[in-house]
């Protein structure tokens, strides 16, 4: 896992402010080999960033290669049964599948217990089931909130195959926004403020650009854990 240093500072493009993240340790390799020493979380302020700082996290090399091969040896045969969809109950999605699973082998097992340890305070009340998102390369997720009535104050989730673009945005301030860089085999944490009063998304491929670079999207899966409403 990669320890990180994060330090605010202006960049050359007009009102959008970086974290700048220095890697303390080696981790598993991500697909943004170019991008490794750029930082991961832009911004539209320095105060925003500041505020959001312990609220908005994202752990490059979270998990390794073998590690993500182990989730996909469990997720691949159900997921193959299913059809990407193109419409969502509320909206929100575009072009995926999706599944939820309470059981899991060793392997996964383990590194959903290193989520749940880093995430969630201890003693916090999981949701039970493991949501799994499957989003085709040219699927998207739009802007949403989480349901409050029956997701609490964390999101944690680890992004499978692919890198991408977490956008948030204030829902009563549209100028108020971060772009998290997501790299593959990565960890990202949304709590309180920045779970409840910012959207958040995943962009399309054609929109996939962190701080002026291209991010290639592909096919992406992502493994939720959620705490319950407190």
């Amino acid at each position: 896992m990669k320890l990180l240093l994060a330090v605010f500072k202006r960049i050359h493009k007009p009102d959008v402010y970086v974290i700048n993240r220095r890697c303390l340790s080696s981790g598993a390799s991500s697909g943004l080999s170019p991008l490794r020493d750029e930082p991961l979380i832009v911004g539209s302020s320095p105060e925003l960033m500041q505020r959001l700082g312990s609220q908005v996290e994202v752990r490059t090399g979270f998990i390794t290669e073998e590690e993500e091969g182990a989730f996909m040896r469990e997720l691949e045969l159900g997921l193959k049964k299913k059809r990407y969809e193109y419409d969502h109950w509320d909206d929100a999605i575009h072009g995926y599948r999706e599944t939820e699973r309470v059981r899991w082998g060793a392997a996964c097992e383990e590194v959903l217990n290193r989520v749940r340890s880093v995430a969630f305070p201890a003693g916090s009340s999981l949701l039970g089931p493991v949501h799994v998102l499957d989003l085709d390369k040219n699927g998207y997720i739009k802007p949403h909130v989480d349901s409050v009535k029956f997701c609490g104050s964390t999101i944690a989730g680890l992004s499978l195959l692919s890198d991408s673009i977490m956008r948030l945005v204030k829902e009563d301030a549209a100028n108020e926004w971060l772009d998290l860089l997501l790299p593959r085999l990565s960890l990202y944490i949304l709590r309180d403020d920045a779970r409840y009063s910012f959207t958040h998304e995943i962009l399309k491929d054609e929109e996939s650009v962190f701080n002026g670079q291209r991010v290639p999207r592909l096919r992406r899966i992502s493994v939720i854990c959620r705490n319950l409403p407190g």
